[in-house]
C-alpha cells in the first residue's frame, strides 16, 4: 500500500499568544510551532497500516520553518520512507489553500491512501481531508478512529456523537480524516531524529502561492472580554436555592 500523510504545523499551545499590530493575525515573530496532534495520530495510523500491508509511506508538510523541517525528520525517524517539505515562502494559509497545496503535491503520485488529521487546533473546521478528497475525486471518511486492511480496501471505524461508532468498508484509493490512531503515537529517540536528518530522505518542493480567490479572510482579532467573575453562593440549601431563584428571575429565565 502506498500511503501519504498530510501534516500541519500549528502554534505551540504552551506559548503566550499575542495579537499582531495589524489586528488580524497572531504576532508570529517569536511564535513556536509543533505538529498538529491529530496529524500525529494520522501518521501513526499510516505507519501501522504500512507495517501490516507493506508498501511505503511519505509524509508531507507545508512551510520552511525549522519546526516543519524538524517534524518531517521526526516522521522519518518514526518510520516514514520519505518526506516532502512544500513551499518556500508560503504565507499563513487557510484550509482551502492548504488542501490546494497538498493536492498539487500528491495528484500524480499514485497513492492508495491519503491520511490527514481530522482537524487542526488553529482552524477547527475539519476541512482539509474533505477538500483534498473532493479535488481528487476520491471517497472520504472523517473522524476515523480505526482503519484496518480488508479485502481490496479498508475497514474503517468512524466516531459519531454520544459515543456512537459505525463501521464502513471503503475501496482504495481513498482519503481519511483521522481523529485517533489505534495506538498512541510512538516515541522516537533524539538519536534517531539525528540519523533521519542525515538520511537524505527529506526533499523540498517549491509551490506557487495558492490563489487567494474564495479564501476565508480574517477581518479582526481581539481578546475575549473579562466579565465580573462568578458569584459564590453561601449559606444552607434553602438560602442557596433562594439566591439561585433570584438570579434566574433577574435574568428573565423564570
Amino acid at each position: 500500500m502506498k500511503i501519504a500523510v498530510l501534516m500541519r504545523a500549528v502554534p505551540d499551545p504552551v506559548e503566550e499568544l499575542e495579537i499582531g499590530d495589524d489586528g488580524v493575525d497572531l504576532d508570529r515573530d517569536f511564535l513556536g510551532y509543533v505538529l498538529n496532534e491529530f496529524d500525529d495520530h494520522a501518521l501513526e495510523e499510516g505507519l501501522l497500516l504500512r507495517e501490516e500491508t507493506g508498501g511505503s509511506l511519505t509524509a508531507y508538510a507545508i512551510g520552511t520553518a525549522d519546526e516543519v523541517t524538524q517534524m518531517l525528520h521526526t516522521a522519518i525517524a518514526k518510520g516514514a520512507d520519505s518526506a516532502k517539505q512544500l513551499g518556500e515562502d508560503l504565507d499563513v494559509i487557510d484550509a482551502h489553500a492548504q488542501a490546494a497545496a497538498f493536492v498539487d503535491a500528491v495528484r500524480d503520485t499514485g497513492f492508495d491512501l491519503i491520511l490527514s488529521g481530522v482537524q487542526a487546533s488553529d482552524e477547527l473546521d475539519g476541512q482539509v481531508a474533505m477538500l483534498v478528497a473532493a479535488a481528487l475525486g476520491l471517497p472520504h471518511i472523517s473522524v476515523v478512529v480505526s482503519a484496518t486492511p480488508h479485502e481490496a480496501g479498508l475497514k474503517v471505524t468512524k466516531e459519531y456523537w454520544a459515543g456512537i461508532t459505525a463501521e464502513y468498508e471503503i475501496d482504495l484509493p481513498a482519503v481519511l480524516g483521522v481523529q485517533t490512531a489505534r495506538e498512541a503515537p510512538r516515541y522516537v529517540a533524539v538519536a534517531r531524529i539525528r540519523q533521519a536528518q542525515e538520511s537524505g530522505a527529506l526533499e523540498s518542493l517549491d509551490l506557487d502561492q495558492p490563489d487567494p480567490a474564495g479564501r476565508i479572510r480574517v477581518t479582526a482579532m481581539r481578546l475575549s472580554e473579562t466579565g465580573d467573575g462568578a458569584e459564590m453562593i453561601e449559606g444552607d440549601e434553602e438560602a442557596a436555592a433562594e439566591r439561585v431563584y433570584e438570579i434566574l428571575a433577574s435574568a428573565g429565565v423564570v
